[in-house]
């Protein structure tokens, strides 16, 4: 998400590699992509086994078009159209687009260039949307939540007592993640996919001109930001447009003299998952390498349901190596021969770069 002329859209096919219209008329358009994750250890693992194919990790990007720029609304509603917003609340997280670069052929809609009062309008624009919903629920709560069976009754009241802690927050403006609920309240409210309990990743668009300077605006912004389950990032959309379209070698020359060390998609899906908790492990052999995305914490038998169901209900044991081990001892006969390939059980807790073969019943 982002505002009008923040160039979210150019953002968008950054990280998506994508041709969709930017300005004028495509930011009134929804635009769709799915990105391979780009992971090194992938790469490498597949160079080991040769296998048939290779399986990337995907995330799915949304582009959603702008807010309306008018500030003629009803008091206490969002401009965001009720579509929008559906889309939004099925995000695992938002990416918020800020505008930070200076650009006289496309002036900004406000007369100039502030990142932190466009954070704060359309942080306000969700805060309205969540608050509008919570306070709707409560009162049918409050009037027709003693009806039904004791366990609806029961239900009803573990829901009230959330809501009413959520909503005089929303009404301070204070985000729904800042309150860290339990688990047993995240999942009373789970429902509703409020979208100020979603992580968020703020990235600032600097101009082309302004990569090297960048570091002290996201301090700067992540200093007063200073929300739970956030993060602030900052690149120059047109930059990484541009290196997009040079092969491998001239990008990295390129980058190298511009003094940005990372790719854009790179660092942006990085930091995507920190956000979210997310590792990655592997699977590994003559057919396929493939990575696949767990939660942090997840446990054995949790990485074998990711695979497939079946393998999770019958499942034995699973055989584990960390990546770096593997890469260093050349194959998986020479780990075993080592004694560094591991048996593990249900409960053992997968670690980021674990590469995994399941063992189970059919």
């Amino acid at each position: 998400m982002g505002l009008t002329a923040a160039g979210k859209t150019t953002v968008f096919n950054t990280l998506t590699r994508g041709n969709a219209e930017t300005g004028g008329f495509g930011g009134l358009t929804v635009n769709v992509g799915v990105v391979k994750v780009p992971d090194e250890r992938l790469t490498r693992l597949t160079e080991l086994f040769h296998p048939r194919r290779e399986v990337a990790a995907d995330v799915t990007y949304v582009d959603l078009p702008a807010p309306p720029s008018s500030s003629d609304r009803p008091p206490g509603s969002t401009e965001i159209p009720a579509d929008q917003l559906a889309r939004l609340r099925t995000a695992d997280a938002l990416l918020h687009v800020v505008r930070a670069f200076e650009n006289p052929a496309v002036p900004h809609p406000q007369g100039s260039v502030d990142p932190w009062r466009d954070l704060q309008r359309l942080d306000l624009e969700f805060i309205v949307a969540d608050l509008t919903v919570a306070e709707k629920r409560l009162e049918r709560l409050r009037v027709g939540g003693r009806h039904g069976t004791a366990a609806e009754r029961e239900a009803n009241d573990r829901e009230l007592a959330v809501l009413e802690r959520l909503v005089p927050a929303l009404g301070v403006e204070q985000p729904i993640r800042d309150l860290e609920l339990s688990e047993d309240e995240s999942r009373v409210i789970r429902g509703f996919r409020f979208l100020t309990e979603k992580p968020v990743l703020v990235l600032l668009n600097v101009g082309e001109g302004d990569p090297a300077t960048a570091d002290q605006l996201v301090s700067s912004i992540r200093e007063r930001y200073a929300h739970r389950m956030t993060d602030v990032d900052a690149l120059s959309a047109r930059i990484e447009m541009e290196i997009g379209e040079l092969d491998p070698e001239e990008a990295a020359v390129f980058r190298e003299e511009l003094g940005v060390t990372e790719a854009g998609l790179d660092r942006v899906i990085r930091l995507s998952y920190r956000l979210l908790g997310l590792i990655s492990f592997f699977t590994a052999g003559p057919d396929e390498t493939r990575a696949w995305t767990i939660p942090e914490g997840s446990t054995a038998v949790d990485a074998a349901g990711a695979i497939h169901s079946d393998l999770a209900r019958g499942f034995i044991r699973a055989e584990v190596i960390a990546y770096e081990e593997l890469i260093a001892l050349g194959s998986l006969v020479e780990a075993r021969r080592a004694g560094r390939l591991r048996s593990e059980g249900k409960t053992y807790r997968v670690r980021d770069g674990d590469v995994i073969e399941i063992l189970f019943n059919v």
